[in-house]
C-alpha cells in the first residue's frame, strides 16, 4: 500500500516537471501498459471456486502490477484442492498472493480458530471465507478440513506448508494429509521476490508415498522461487538456491 501512496506522490513531482500536455500523455501510455499487462492474467477456468466480479478482478490485477509484480502460469481447472504457497518469510507474502489471487477471481478459503467467530470480526471472517476449526474437537485440525472439503462441491483450501515465517527445518505435512484424506490435487503457487512474480506451478495428485511426492513437488519449485527473507528460509527450499 505504502508503495501505491508512493506513486502518487511521484506522478504529482513529474506532473510539475513535465507539464500537463506532457504528462496526460505519459500517463495515458502508463495505464495502457497496466491495462496491457492485466489482461495477462489467465482467464479464469469454468470449475474453479469463483470469487469476484470482472471490475473488481481488473481492479486487483492493476493493484498487483502497480506494486511492480506480475502473475505467471495457468490455473488448473480444478473443482477442489489444496492451495499450497511457499516461500513464506515476510508478512508480505500474504499481501501479494492475496492480491493475485483476488486478480485471478479463485476463491481459495483458510482455516481459522473458531473461537475467533465469537467475535466481531465475524461478518469479515465470512466475508473472505475464513472456515472455523475447532481445535479442541477430538476429530483434530485434519480430519475437520477434510470433512469439510468432502461436503462441499467446490472448495480451495490455502496452506502454507512451511508453517511459520521463521526458518524451519522441516515442512509441515498437514496440506500433503488434507489433500490426501479428501482426494483431492495439490495446487502450487509460488512467491519470486527477485523477479516480483507470483506464479502457479501447475497441480499434483497425491500418491500417499508422502517422501516421494514431496521431491515432486520440491522439483516443480526449483528456479521458480526467491524469498523475502533469505535467512528465514524453510531448509527444504534452501537446498533449492
Amino acid at each position: 500500500m505504502l508503495r501505491v501512496v508512493g506513486l502518487k506522490v511521484k506522478f504529482t513531482i513529474c506532473k510539475t516537471m513535465m507539464g500537463t500536455s506532457v504528462y496526460n500523455a505519459f500517463l495515458s501510455k502508463w495505464h495502457s501498459t497496466i491495462n496491457m499487462q492485466a489482461k495477462n492474467f489467465p482467464n479464469l477456468p469454468p470449475q474453479l471456486p469463483a470469487r469476484g466480479t470482472a471490475h473488481s478482478r481488473a481492479w486487483f490485477r492493476q493493484l498487483l502490477f502497480l506494486q511492480g509484480w506480475s502473475f505467471e502460469g495457468e490455473i488448473p481447472d480444478l473443482p477442489k484442492g489444496v492451495a499450497i504457497l511457499m516461500p513464506h518469510t515476510s508478512n508480505y507474502d500474504a499481501w501479494y498472493a492475496l492480491i493475485g489471487i483476488l486478480g485471478l477471481g479463485v476463491k481459495i478459503s483458510v482455516l481459522g480458530k473458531a473461537s475467533l467467530f465469537k467475535t466481531p470480526l465475524k461478518p469479515l471472517l465470512e466475508q473472505v471465507d475464513v472456515i472455523p476449526i475447532q481445535r479442541n474437537s477430538k476429530s483434530g485440525f485434519t480430519e475437520q478440513a477434510i470433512q469439510i472439503m468432502q461436503s462441499r462441491e467446490k472448495i480451495w483450501i490455502g496452506l502454507a506448508p512451511e508453517g511459520t515465517r521463521k526458518h524451519a527445518q522441516d515442512l509441515k505435512t498437514g496440506f500433503y494429509r488434507i489433500a490426501t484424506g479428501a482426494n483431492v490435487p495439490i495446487v502450487m503457487f509460488a512467491l519470486d521476490y527477485q523477479k516480483k512474480v507470483l506464479r502457479c506451478l501447475g497441480a499434483l495428485q497425491p500418491s500417499g508415498d508422502y517422501e516421494q511426492d514431496l521431491d515432486k513437488i520440491l522439483t516443480h519449485y526449483q528456479g521458480q522461487f526467491y524469498p523475502k527473507r533469505l535467512e528465514w528460509l524453510s531448509e527444504p527450499l534452501r537446498k533449492l538456491l
